[in-house]
């Protein structure tokens, strides 16, 4: 006998993910294919300073809207709003958890 399962076309029912910098709102969409978030984590653990902010910006360009994309990088590269590099891993630690559904463990300093 064949074993087959079908699991079916799974529906979004999820609400867009929003988060505000500097007083401006920005939209990330609410689901992101299994495999972009599988990659970004497999290639977060990278050691290589460079790859990993070359990621971070990918990363933002695949979750948020195109409008929101293009105001993010704006902002992102203003010189009278600064947004260290800090607070940008902290947005891609909470979208991780948004989009997984699970809270971040905590990481040792």
């Amino acid at each position: 006998m064949t074993r087959f399962k079908d699991f079916g076309s799974p529906t979004t029912t999820k609400e867009p993910i929003t988060f505000a910098i500097h007083g401006e709102e920005f939209t990330a969409v609410p689901e992101i294919q299994g495999r972009v978030l599988m990659s970004f984590v497999e290639r977060a653990g990278s050691e290589d300073a460079a790859a990993a902010a070359s990621l971070t910006i990918e990363f933002f360009e695949k979750v948020l809207t195109e409008d929101s994309w293009t105001r993010f990088a704006a902002l992102t590269e203003s010189k009278d709003k600064v947004v260290p590099v800090e607070l940008l891993a902290e947005i891609v630690g909470w979208l991780i958890e948004e989009y997984t559904d699970r809270p971040e463990e905590p990481r040792e300093v």
